[in-house]
C-alpha cells in the first residue's frame, strides 16, 4: 500500500489524497459502506459500483468467523472471491463486536471468550488468531485486536484497556509480520488509538502507535456515545500527534456533520452503519437535509427523491413513489433508500475532495454542516 497527499486546505487539516493497493486506487478522504456479512444490506454490488461509486468496503470479522466461516472462505480463495468485489476491502478485527456482547464475553490478558450469538457456542479471540483469521479473509486492510472502551468509563478502567490494546498490538504486528497473506496480493495491518476521552491516554497511545510505523493508523473507542465536541476534541489530538504522511481512519463515524468536521481535522477514512441502517427505517439524507420518507407531507411530492446527487436511482423516483413503498412495506423501498444514502454519502467525500482542491473547503463545511442536518 502507498499513500499519496495531493491537495491541503490552507485553513484546515483537511487533504486530497490517494491510496494505492493491490485491487485498486482509493480516493481520499473516502467513506467505505458496511458490508457486515460478505454483503452491504439491501444493495448489489453493480449498484454500488456504479451508482453509489464505492471504492472500498467492509467486512465483519466476528460475523464472518461464525457464518459462513473460515473453511467456507479459505475454499472459495477469499472475501473478494467470495463475493465477487474486485476493489479493496477492509476487516475490523471483530473487537467492536466482542466490546457490544458484554454480557456473553470474558476478557483476559490472553484474548477474549465469548459466546456466540447465534446459538451460543464458545469461541476464543487472541491476537495472534485473529490476524490468522483476517489473513483468510484476505482483506486488503485487516484491522489490530483491540479493546473499545465504552463511554462513559473509569479513568482506571481506560488506562488498563489502553495497556492490554497496546500489548495485544505488538503481538498482532509480530504474528502480520511473521505470515504472509494467503491469495497472492498485499495486505496491511492498521493499528488503532484507544484511551477513551482521556487526553493523556489519547496523547500516550497516539504515540505508542505512530512508533509503530505502520502504513496506515486508525482512531477508535470514539462515536460511542460521547458528546460530539469530545469527539472532536479527542480527535484532533490525535490527528496531531499521528504522522501526516500516512492515511488516518476513525472507525464507526458517523453523520454527515460528523464526516465533515473530522475531514477537517485530518481525518481521510471513514465508515458507518448509518446510512443503510437509517435506510431501512425510512430516514434519508439528501443534500437539502434529512427526510423522514414516511411521514404524511410526502405523499403527493412527485419531486425526485434528490436530484443534488449523481444517482440515477434518486433521480428517476419520486418521494411520494418511495413513501408508497415503505408503507407498504415492499422490499424495494429499503434498497432504494439504502441507495440514497449512500450515493448521498459517496457524493459528501467527493465534494469535499472537489473544495480542497479548489481552496474553498472550509467556507463550503462550514454551510453545509447546518444544511444537512436540518429535518425537512
Amino acid at each position: 500500500m502507498t499513500y499519496e497527499i495531493q491537495h491541503t486546505d490552507k485553513n484546515s487539516n483537511a487533504r486530497v489524497g490517494k491510496i494505492t493497493t493491490d485491487h485498486g486506487d482509493i480516493e481520499t478522504p473516502i467513506f467505505m459502506p458496511v458490508g457486515t456479512q460478505a454483503t452491504v444490506k439491501a444493495v448489489h454490488f453493480s449498484e454500488l459500483e456504479n451508482e453509489v461509486k464505492a471504492q472500498i468496503i467492509l467486512g465483519n470479522t466476528y460475523h464472518l468467523y461464525l457464518r459462513p466461516g473460515l473453511e467456507i472462505l479459505k475454499k472459495a480463495g477469499g472475501l473478494h472471491a467470495f463475493n465477487s468485489w474486485k476493489k479493496p476491502i477492509l476487516t475490523d478485527s471483530g473487537g467492536y463486536q466482542v466490546y457490544s456482547l458484554s454480557h456473553r464475553r470474558k476478557l483476559t490478558e490472553q484474548g477474549v471468550t465469548f459466546q456466540s450469538h447465534i446459538d451460543g457456542s464458545r469461541h476464543l479471540f487472541t491476537p495472534e488468531n485473529v490476524m490468522d483469521t483476517q489473513r483468510i479473509i484476505g482483506a486488503d486492510f485487516i484491522m489490530a485486536f483491540d479493546e473499545c472502551t465504552p463511554y462513559p468509563c473509569e479513568y482506571k478502567y481506560a488506562k488498563n484497556s489502553l495497556r492490554i490494546t497496546h500489548d495485544w498490538l505488538q503481538k498482532c504486528i509480530h504474528r502480520f509480520d511473521t505470515t504472509e497473506s494467503l491469495y497472492g496480493y498485499e495486505q496491511t495491518l492498521i493499528p488503532i488509538v484507544q484511551g477513551s476521552v482521556y487526553k493523556d491516554l489519547r496523547t500516550e497511545s497516539a504515540e505508542f502507535i505512530a512508533a509503530q510505523n505502520r502504513p496506515a493508523n486508525a482512531i477508535g473507542g470514539l462515536a460511542v456515545g460521547e458528546p460530539a465536541e469530545l469527539m472532536y476534541e479527542m480527535t484532533d489530538l490525535v490527528c496531531s500527534i499521528l504522522p501526516k504522511d500516512k492515511p488516518r481512519y476513525l472507525m464507526g463515524v458517523g453523520t454527515p456533520a460528523n464526516i465533515l468536521e473530522a475531514i477537517a481535522l485530518g481525518v481521510d477514512m471513514f465508515d458507518c452503519v448509518m446510512p443503510t441502517r437509517n435506510a431501512r427505517h425510512g430516514m434519508l439524507f439528501t443534500t437539502e437535509g434529512i427526510i423522514n420518507i414516511k411521514n404524511q407531507k410526502w405523499k403527493d411530492d412527485f419531486s425526485p427523491i434528490d436530484s443534488g446527487i449523481d444517482c440515477t436511482t434518486s433521480n428517476i423516483h419520486t418521494k411520494a413513489y418511495l413513501r408508497h413503498l415503505f408503507i407498504v412495506e415492499e422490499y424495494l423501498g429499503a434498497q432504494i433508500s439504502s441507495l440514497q444514502n449512500l450515493s448521498f454519502y459517496l457524493w459528501l467525500v467527493n465534494e469535499a475532495r472537489t473544495k480542497i482542491k479548489e481552496g474553498t473547503f472550509t467556507a463550503w463545511k462550514n454551510e453545509m454542516v447546518v444544511k444537512l442536518m436540518q429535518r425537512l
